[in-house]
């Protein structure tokens, strides 16, 4: 009996402690009280107690990540990883944020197409009483590209006040299918639309594919998520392609063929040359075709 009772509390410990593995340590974490728990850090701890308290006319707590792993640890909670040298605890300010969120909200809407925002997080990075009346919300132009970020308000007086934000949304990209070489057209054929979790990117993804034609503009690996970086505006004549030249006038029409000098896309106008070596101007209408300009 002794045996079987040892052996549960010992599987107990390891279920305990695998729980937990997967749960690494935030830079920062915002509280509504001075009193800090584990269960700030581990939601629903099973094992809940006070941990550390902020001092008094204070509003942030900055602790080693080490020490702050060694007493979990000391509480049941192993395997936690930590990022950061440091963690900081911050007391929530009681201020209304609803106006910051709905700029944000629409922020993320104007940049994305189609997004799927579940919820948007605002804290001010020092404690506030309140916010101003009045304020103008600052934030970088590409802020969109990430899912966390900073902004600022600025009030009359010209001050300025931080935030730090977090949007859960998912966005829809287009990834590769396959390695796609260099100048080759994005098609159906080639790329898989599919909606993800917003995280960060390295420029705005593209979202639709339908609207113009494009082509890679350099060598994709398979799976990437394609980026306004990655592509440029379908090419319809590459260099030294043979092009239908058509020209059209009241009483007839004369189609010939001559051999493109650059590479051209719709609309664009280039120099062709026949076979007897005349150079002509044309502007580019489609696929390999052209009106003499």
């Amino acid at each position: 009996m002794f045996k079987k009772f040892t052996l549960f509390i010992l599987l107990s410990s390891l279920i305990f402690a695998s729980d937990f593995a997967h749960i690494k340590l935030q830079s920062t974490y915002y509280i509504d009280s001075d009193e800090i728990y584990i269960s700030h850090i581990i939601k629903d701890a099973p094992r809940n107690k006070q941990i550390y308290k902020i001092t008094e006319g204070r509003y942030t707590k900055r602790v080693k990540s080490q020490e702050l792993l060694k007493l979990l640890k000391e509480n049941g909670y192993r395997d936690i990883l930590a990022e950061t040298s440091y963690v900081k605890f911050v007391k929530k300010s009681p201020i209304n944020t609803s106006n910051i969120v709905n700029y944000l909200k629409l922020y993320y809407q104007r940049h994305y197409r189609k997004i799927e925002i579940k919820d948007i997080k605002v804290q001010s990075r020092g404690f506030l009483e309140s916010l101003p009346k009045n304020y103008i919300i600052e934030i970088r132009d590409d802020a969109y590209l990430a899912k966390d970020g900073i902004l600022s308000i600025k009030t009359p007086k010209n001050k300025k006040i931080y935030f730090n934000f977090i949007i859960d949304a998912k966005v829809f990209v287009y990834t590769t299918k396959e390695t796609l070489a260099r100048s080759t057209a994005l098609s159906a054929l080639n790329t898989i639309k599919k909606s993800i979790i917003l995280d960060k990117f390295m420029a705005k993804p593209i979202e639709d594919l339908e609207i113009m034609p494009l082509e890679s503009r350099h060598h994709l690996q398979k799976d990437s998520i394609i980026t306004s970086r990655d592509v440029e505006i379908l090419s319809m004549i590459k260099r030294n392609q043979s092009v239908n030249v058509s020209m059209d006038s009241k009483n007839m029409s004369i189609t010939f063929s001559a051999r493109a000098l650059k590479d051209a896309k719709m609309g664009d106008t280039i120099t062709v040359e026949k076979a007897n070596g005349t150079r002509l101007k044309v502007v580019v209408i489609g696929k390999n075709r052209a009106i003499l300009k």
